[in-house]
């Protein structure tokens, strides 16, 4: 909500300054989002008044004009504007004045002297608008500093508000809060009842009580609506972001400001009959003052006549209705519309409206009397006219009934943390403008009409802190004993994964959980992903089963920069449907890279090339401390000759391989990246190192070559040579794989390097040789290998 400080201290006026004021209602929790100058900073510019002028003898488009400011003599300035008449008061920016940007000196133009310049709005700042100079009303007095006669010292303030706090949404509610908070008088908005001139009515009907129980109406004849509205409103609601339409319009916008009560006026000679307060017809269609022919749904209220639909109630008024400068009597609305009926409405017909906004959030309930007797005034005294008798329909018992609040000043001090006297609560509520009772333990509150969001003893707690001042609570340390949560040895903490990611070159991304059905689709093969009930955005409907889209989206993201090398991961939660689970749902903890690019950065020591599969197989390998081993599988986002399952011991945690072909068209990569996946758990598992001597024995080197079939892996082998070795065997290192000439089809040969070592003593000829005949029979014997010739 924006308004003007200068405003808002007609209302209550507390002895700080602007800056203090505006972090006295943020820590208050009005937050103020900006402070903007009405004008920009000049000097030396007043009210001049042209008393005659004359044509510039040697330019057409010139005059030269004598200029009375308040000095004994008058100026002679020359000037250009279009709008130059006798008699017209304007700025007149003297010699040694400072503008926006430059000084004004005494000048010859076109071989006369000038000793000034008349201003128009541009050159002040104020507006663009340059096509002349700025009239100012014949009461301006002559000589007046500028600056203080349109108190261009002012300042906009901005403040954002929380959904609770529409009591806010209006100078009254901001007025009220700062008088609270400083413990200064506030001016009240008088707002004496109108006499009445005549006795015409329009009957008002609720047909909705539930979504409207209180409407009120005045018929106002003799209407001049072609008025022009003051000035003195116009700057108001400019300041406030509003511009000036008609006066009528103009005053309902000002009442709104300044009460925070939505007003609608009708042209009171289109209506036909009563006024009727009800949801649409089927079909009823209706056509708003922003041009938008709308069809309401069932939910939305109206406001109608007789013979068709007036107003979208609570939103926006209808076209065919409304004020224009032919209008001579006005059917002024001043209304309730519960919250319930109106919020979310207006999204659902794709705009927004300030009536809405208010409504939706609470407008009080015993407002819309006071507001339709100011309004009511203003129209009179700027527009003229009769006003007509008050017709009220009202559902009390519809009405929100405010409920009292037991509240528990030990409690409270609990809740707070600090001490703070009984008296001084009793006092904060009270200037809240609630009624506060002493009561057998506590106190009794009622919050005030204009409060929706005082309900519980905690809500009262939460002003009592607002009013002392959040920045006025001791800072108390902590007491209490402080116990390090135990650690155990066989988990490590998940940012050292990170740092070993992060070593390898990998950077870390943080995506959305919510994210595209197709993803799920793609990446998951999830035909059944978690829906969302109320996504914020159509491409985030579905809760995420798999990192792999936010890696995927997040590499599309960088290639469409140009990005020549890209490696990722993520940590982060993922959701799946689980019945065994109370929720319904299991949310486990992943890790998940990506690789994309070349496998080195570009260097002189060696050729470039792409990354592929052993380079990301590799870097799970260190994340896993060589634990791990990799099984060839499937995977529905995975090239099918290029995928394999990461497994510690007899468990699978997680997936590496290949991004499929036809999702690296889909989703236009140009070359394919390399992706893995793994269950964070498994990944922060670890074991315990085991001490060993450090033998001061020779190793004894081996190699073998084996030939097996095809489909034995690596891993396979190695594994069962490790099983076979016994004591000697310190390890087994592949180092070369052949498979063509020599080699009969469906075989390839492996070449092992074998190291064996005793921590005591040289091993002996005959016990190495034992060893190895141990290898390569437990090869034939389980694997169905030979020793190759």
């Amino acid at each position: 909500m924006q308004f003007s400080e200068s405003w808002l201290r007609t209302l209550c006026n507390p002895s700080l300054d602007s800056e203090a004021l505006c972090h006295l209602l943020t820590m208050a929790g009005l937050e103020v989002e900006e402070v903007e100058p009405v004008a920009p900073p000049f000097s030396g510019v007043v009210v001049g008044q042209i008393v005659s002028f004359e044509k510039h003898p040697n330019a057409d488009k010139l005059k030269v004009c004598r200029v009375d400011v308040g000095a004994d003599e008058l100026l002679q300035i020359v000037c250009g504007a279009p709008n130059v008449v006798e008699g017209m008061k304007a700025p007149c920016a003297c010699v040694g004045a400072k503008l926006p940007g430059f000084e004004i000196k005494a000048a010859k133009l076109r071989g006369l002297e000038s000793f000034g310049m008349m201003c128009s709005a541009s050159e002040l700042g104020l507006s663009q608008d340059h096509d002349g100079l700025l009239a100012l009303p014949e009461d301006a007095p002559v000589g007046a500093d500028i600056r203080s006669y349109l108190d261009l010292d002012d300042r906009k303030i901005t403040i954002k508000l929380t959904p609770n706090r529409a009591d806010c949404l209006s100078l009254a509610g901001v007025a009220r809060e700062l008088a609270a908070l400083t413990d200064t008088p506030l001016q009240a908005i008088v707002t004496p009842d109108v006499p009445v001139g005549h006795e015409r009515q329009r009957k008002v009907h609720l047909d909705a009580p539930l979504a409207c129980p209180r409407y009120l109406g005045r018929v106002i004849t003799g209407v001049n609506a072609q008025a022009d509205t003051p000035e003195w409103m116009r700057e108001r609601l400019a300041r406030s972001g509003l511009r000036s339409i008609s006066a009528a319009v103009d005053i309902t916008n000002y009442v709104m400001l300044e009460l925070g009560q939505p007003l609608h006026a009708f042209d009171n000679g289109l209506l036909q009959g009563d006024i009727h307060v009800r949801h649409p017809q089927p079909g009823e269609k209706l056509v708003l003052l922003n041009g938008d022919e709308v069809t309401p749904a069932a939910d939305m209220l109206l406001v109608a006549d007789e013979g068709r639909p007036l107003a979208l109630a609570g939103i926006m008024g209808g076209e065919n209705s409304g004020v224009t400068d032919a209008t001579t009597e006005i059917f002024l609305e001043s209304a309730f519309f519960h919250p319930d009926a109106i919020v979310g409405r207006a999204r659902i017909l794709g705009f927004s409206s300030d009536a809405s906004h208010r409504f939706e959030r609470g407008v009080d309930f015993a407002l819309p009397a006071q507001a339709m007797e100011r309004a009511t005034a203003l129209i009179l005294g700027i527009c003229g006219g009769v006003a007509g008798s008050v017709f009220e329909a009202i559902e009390r018992e519809q009405l929100p009934q405010r409920q009292i609040v037991p509240f528990r000043p030990e409690r409270a001090r609990k809740l707070l943390g600090f001490n703070i006297a009984d008296d001084a609560m009793h006092a904060a509520l009270a200037r809240l403008g609630m009624q506060v009772k002493a009561s057998v333990g506590g106190l009794e509150v009622t919050p005030p009409s204009y409060r929706f969001d005082i309900n519980i003893e905690e809500d009262l707690v939460e002003e009592v802190a607002r009013i002392h001042g959040y920045d006025s609570i001791p800072a108390c340390p902590p007491v209490g004993p402080a116990h390090m949560l135990p650690s155990s040895e066989f988990t490590r903490p998940a940012h050292r994964a990170r740092r070993a990611l992060a070593a390898l070159d990998y950077q870390e991304i943080i995506s959305y959980a919510f994210v595209d059905e197709a993803w799920e689709r793609d990446f998951a093969a999830n035909e059944a992903p978690i829906r969302l009930a109320n996504p914020i955005a159509s491409q985030m409907s579905v809760m995420r089963s798999t990192l792999l889209g936010g890696l995927i989206g997040a590499l599309a993201g960088n290639l469409r920069r140009r990005a020549p090398r890209v490696r990722l991961f993520e940590l982060g939660r993922c959701f799946r449907k689980d019945e065994t689970f109370v929720t319904g749902y299991a949310q486990p903890v992943r890790l998940a890279g990506l690789a994309w690019g070349t496998a080195e950065p570009e260097q002189w020591g060696q050729a470039a090339r792409s990354v592929d599969f052993f380079d990301v197989k590799h870097d799970v390998e260190i994340l896993l401390a060589g634990r791990a081993q990799f099984v060839a599988a499937r995977h529905p986002a995975l090239h099918p000759g290029r995928c394999a399952e990461v497994k510690l011991g007899a468990d699978v945690i997680g997936v590496l391989g290949e991004l499929h072909p036809a999702l690296v068209q889909r989703y236009g990569l140009g070359a394919a990246p390399m992706v893995f996946e793994l269950e964070l758990d498994a990944v922060l598992s670890t074991r315990l190192p085991q001490a060993q001597d450090i033998s001061r024995q020779p190793v004894v080197q081996r190699d073998l070559a084996l030939v097996l079939r095809n489909e034995i892996s690596a891993d396979s082998l190695r594994g069962t040579l490790e099983a076979a070795g016994g004591e000697y065997l310190r390890s087994v290192t592949l180092f070369d794989v052949y498979s063509g000439k020599g080699v009969e089809p469906g075989f390839r040969s492996i070449a092992l390097r074998v190291v064996l070592q005793h921590t005591e003593r040289t091993l002996e000829e005959a016990e190495i040789e034992a060893c190895m005949r141990g290898l390569v029979a437990a090869v034939e014997q389980q694997l169905g290998g030979r020793l190759r010739a």
